[in-house]
C-alpha cells in the first residue's frame, strides 16, 4: 500500500513524499525510527464510496471515556513508582473495554522487544491521537513520563467533561424535534384524511393550509418509504461530503459563523489550544513542532490551517503572539496580548494556561447559558407549530359547525 505523508525533521523542516508499507501502523514506525515527526499519513489509493472499514472501526473504536480512565489508571501506576511494563501489565489485566484491552497487550509485547511506548502507540492512531502521542514522546526524551502522562489524564478528563455537556444540552432538543415529527406524520396521514370527506358532503370551504398539509398527508400516506430512503440516501450522502477535506473545510466555516454557536465554538478552540500548546511546551518541545501538534488536538480544519500558518510564521523568526494578532477574527485580542507577555518574560507556558482556564470558563457558563436558553426557546417553537397544525384541523370544524 503506498501511502502519502507530511512529517517535519528535529530541526523543523517540512518533508513530503510517499512511503510502501503494508499498513499505516508500519509506515508510521518506519518514520518515527527515521526521527520524523509525522503530521499526516493518507493512502493514496481511491476510496471507494462505501468503505466497509468504517464499519470496523465503529465497532472497534475506544471511547473517549474509557481512553480517559486508561490514562488516569497509568497515571496513577507511574506516580506510585511502577514501572512501565509492569503497570501496563496491571492495566492489561483490569480493562474491561476489548477492544483498549488487545491494545494493551500488544503495546506490552511492543515494549518488551525493544519499542518505545510512541513507538506502539504509534500503531493505533485510532485510539491514540497525534497529541496523545507525541506528548508521550516528549516525555521519553525529557525523562518526565508521569507528569506527561497525568497532563494528558487532565486533558481527556477535560474533554471528556464538555463532551458530556454537550450531549446532555442536545438530548432533549432532539426528543422533542422528533416527538413533534411523529405526531405531525400521524395527524396528517391518518386523521385529517379520514375527516376530509365531511367536509366534501357540507360543502365546508377549507382553508388552504389544510388542503396543504392534506395533500402532504397524502402524498406521505401512499409513498412514505420513499420519503425516507430519499432521507436516508440524503442524509448519508451528506455526511460523507462533510468528511471530505472541503466539506469539513466548509461545515467548520458554517459552525463558526453561526450565531451564539460560534462564539462557543471560538472559545471552546483557543481553550485546546492554549492547553495542548502549554503541555507541550512544558515537555520540552519546539514552540513550531507545538503549534503542529496543536492544529491537530484542536478538532477544527478552519482553526488547523490558521495554526499550520503560525508555525511557518515563527520558523521564519516572527514571534507567536504576533502571529496570533494577524488573525484576530479566530484568535481573540486578548490572547495575542497574553502571549506577548509570556514570551517577553520567559513565562510562555504560564500564561498559555491562564488563557485556557479563562476560555474554559467561558465556554462553561455559554453552554449553560445555551441549556438553559434551549428548552424555553424550543418549547415556544414547537407549541406555535403544533397550534398550527390543530388549527388546520379545527377551522374546518368550526366552519363545519357554522353551516348546521
Amino acid at each position: 500500500m503506498k501511502l502519502h505523508y507530511k512529517a517535519r525533521t528535529k530541526d523543523g523542516e517540512l518533508q513530503v513524499g510517499s512511503i510502501e508499507a503494508s499498513t499505516k501502523e508500519t509506515a508510521a514506525s518506519i518514520l518515527s525510527s527515521h526521527n520524523l515527526f509525522l503530521l499526516s499519513l493518507d493512502s493514496e489509493e481511491k476510496k471507494d464510496w462505501f468503505d466497509l472499514s468504517r464499519l470496523t472501526d465503529i465497532f472497534n473504536r475506544v471511547s473517549a471515556k474509557d481512553l480517559m480512565i486508561f490514562t488516569r489508571q497509568l497515571a496513577t501506576l507511574l506516580s506510585a513508582k511502577i514501572p512501565l511494563a509492569e503497570a501496563l501489565r496491571t492495566l492489561e489485566r483490569q480493562t474491561r473495554q476489548a477492544n483498549l484491552r488487545n491494545t494493551a497487550f500488544q503495546i506490552i509485547a511492543d515494549v518488551d522487544a525493544g519499542l518505545s511506548l510512541s513507538q506502539s502507540l504509534e500503531k493505533y492512531p485510532n485510539i491514540f491521537s497525534p497529541f496523545y502521542i507525541n506528548l508521550v514522546r516528549s516525555a521519553e526524551i525529557t525523562g518526565r513520563m508521569e507528569e506527561a502522562i497525568s497532563y494528558l489524564a487532565d486533558y481527556l478528563e477535560k474533554e471528556v467533561i464538555l463532551t458530556s455537556k454537550i450531549r446532555s444540552a442536545l438530548i432533549y432538543p432532539i426528543v422533542v424535534i422528533v416527538l413533534f415529527f411523529v405526531v405531525v406524520s400521524v395527524m396528517a396521514t391518518l386523521v385529517l384524511p379520514n375527516i376530509e370527506p365531511i367536509f366534501e358532503e357540507s360543502n365546508v370551504p377549507i382553508p388552504a393550509f389544510t388542503k396543504v398539509v392534506l395533500v402532504v398527508g397524502k402524498f406521505l400516506a401512499s409513498w412514505w418509504w420513499a420519503v425516507i430512503a430519499l432521507l436516508i440516501v440524503t442524509f448519508v450522502m451528506i455526511v460523507d461530503y462533510f468528511r471530505t477535506p472541503e466539506g469539513r473545510a466548509i461545515f467548520d466555516e458554517l459552525a463558526l459563523r453561526t450565531p451564539l454557536f460560534g462564539t462557543l465554538l471560538k472559545q471552546l478552540y483557543v481553550a485546546r489550544f492554549a492547553e495542548s500548546s502549554a503541555i507541550l511546551i512544558k515537555g520540552g518541545i519546539p514552540i513550531s513542532q507545538t503549534l503542529d501538534v496543536a492544529s491537530v488536538t484542536v478538532g477544527s480544519v478552519i482553526y488547523h490551517d490558521l495554526l499550520s500558518g503560525v508555525a511557518e510564521d515563527v520558523r521564519r523568526g516572527e514571534l507567536l503572539s504576533a502571529s496570533l494578532n494577524k488573525n484576530e477574527k479566530y484568535f481573540p485580542p486578548l490572547v495575542s496580548q497574553m502571549v506577548a507577555i509570556g514570551e517577553s518574560t520567559g513565562r510562555l507556558e504560564e500564561l498559555l494556561e491562564r488563557i485556557s482556564a479563562f476560555y474554559t470558563r467561558e465556554v462553561d457558563t455559554l453552554m449553560n447559558n445555551l441549556v438553559e436558553l434551549i428548552q424555553p426557546a424550543l418549547m415556544l417553537v414547537i407549541g406555535v407549530l403544533v397550534g398550527t397544525l390543530f388549527a388546520s384541523i379545527l377551522m374546518p370544524i368550526y366552519n363545519l359547525v357554522k353551516t348546521l
